[in-house]
């Protein structure tokens, strides 16, 4: 007779524990920063004290608690992190945190319990540590992050650009693909102009309704923490604590301070919000209509380089003066991107040229063949 489907999710959810305690444990001892390892520690406890959760549900169950050891993930996770540094591993196990939030709140045994907040906040825990400031965290740590964001780049320089370069290559391919048809160079500036408002309206509306779908999940995870914190607020006050100590804190100080802000709502949530989620309730991901208003401009003013030469000429002429003017736009594009990948500009920017007339040929030779089947 098979077991219980709840009893092995019972031993399922144990193993998973006692995986992160095991994890949690080896970054303390791998951690130069004693701060760090200490919230490490702390974490662990937590886990260890939901896999005893765990086995008391299956000793309730009537079912035999497992000799569990830590699985073979966890090891090979464990070695990297002692060879290669903690902060090698934190985003891993940061979204196995995210994975286990969730579960949990699905399960019936744990979903009024504090256990999801708890697996949430460890994941929030580990994403502040991976931010924290010097004080924290070795030098090293920071050099690296700090320079991956340098290498992104600003992300108003980089809407500005990608927009551009979307509007340029789709209306581009577009006006090719319309004039290997061979159509008259009015019919190509009436498409052209087609696929710019096209474009841009697509663009703008799906910045608008990205940009307004986050602010409601902001909205929704503060309207959370705001419940959390009226339900549990010792837990919260704890996790202040542990997110101090992860800004380099020491313990006391970390713990009074987290108490003397759990005693007053409105503050302990902005900072919760803050700290915690990493959103700015004044701000709460910008303005959609901001957002909207860019993307539209962008994408046409991009757009709008490979039609302007149909103003004036039309035919091969145009179709010339076209490419010219969109290879010229392409390597502005591509040496702007250089800005936030500091690649040659010589590469970036012939890469671009090289992909742009790719897609043109591939439209004007799709166009002159549907020209000459519909013509024939």
């Amino acid at each position: 007779m098979s077991e219980p489907a709840y009893v092995a999710r019972y031993r399922a959810n144990l193993q998973d524990e006692t995986d992160s305690a095991f994890l949690y444990r080896s970054f303390a001892a791998a951690e130069k920063q004693p701060q760090i390892a200490e919230v490490f520690r702390r974490l662990a406890e937590t886990e260890e004290r939901h896999g005893r959760f765990w086995a008391d549900q299956l000793r309730q169950a009537g079912a035999a608690v497992p000799d569990v050891r830590p699985g073979w993930r966890s090891r090979v996770l464990a070695r990297l992190a002692k060879t290669f540094g903690v902060e090698l591993i934190l985003p891993t196990v940061a979204g196995m945190e995210t994975g286990g939030s969730a579960s949990y709140r699905r399960q019936p045994e744990t979903s009024a319990t504090p256990m999801p907040a708890e697996e949430q906040s460890h994941d929030r825990v580990l994403r502040s540590i991976l931010r924290t400031a010097p004080g924290g965290v070795e030098g090293s740590w920071i050099a690296r992050f700090e320079g991956r964001h340098r290498a992104i780049g600003g992300n108003a320089l980089r809407a500005a650009v990608l927009g551009a370069n979307d509007g340029l290559l789709s209306n581009m391919s577009l006006v090719m693909g319309v004039a290997g048809a061979d159509l008259a160079g009015r019919s190509i500036l009436i498409t052209g102009f087609a696929g710019l408002l096209a474009g841009s309206i697509s663009m703008a509306l799906g910045e608008w309704i990205s940009v307004q779908s986050s602010r409601e999940l902001y909205q929704r995870q503060i309207a959370i923490e705001s419940g959390e914190l009226k339900a549990h607020p010792q837990e919260e006050m704890e996790e202040l604590a542990l997110i101090y100590q992860a800004k380099g804190v020491a313990p006391d100080q970390a713990k009074a301070l987290s108490e003397r802000l759990i005693q007053d709502p409105t503050q302990a949530l902005d900072t919760l919000a803050r700290e915690e989620l990493g959103i700015d309730p004044e701000a709460l991901g910008g303005s959609a209509w901001e957002a909207a208003i860019s993307s539209f401009f962008f994408f046409a003013v991009g757009a709008i380089i490979p039609v302007l030469p149909f103003f004036f000429l039309s035919g091969k002429a145009g179709v010339a003066a076209s490419l010219a003017a969109s290879a010229l736009g392409l390597f502005g594009i591509g040496a702007a991107i250089t800005l936030m990948t500091g690649r040659s500009v010589l590469v970036s920017g012939g890469r671009q040229i090289l992909f742009g007339l790719i897609a043109a040929a591939v439209t004007f030779g799709v166009g002159k063949l549907m020209g000459v089947g519909l013509g024939g």
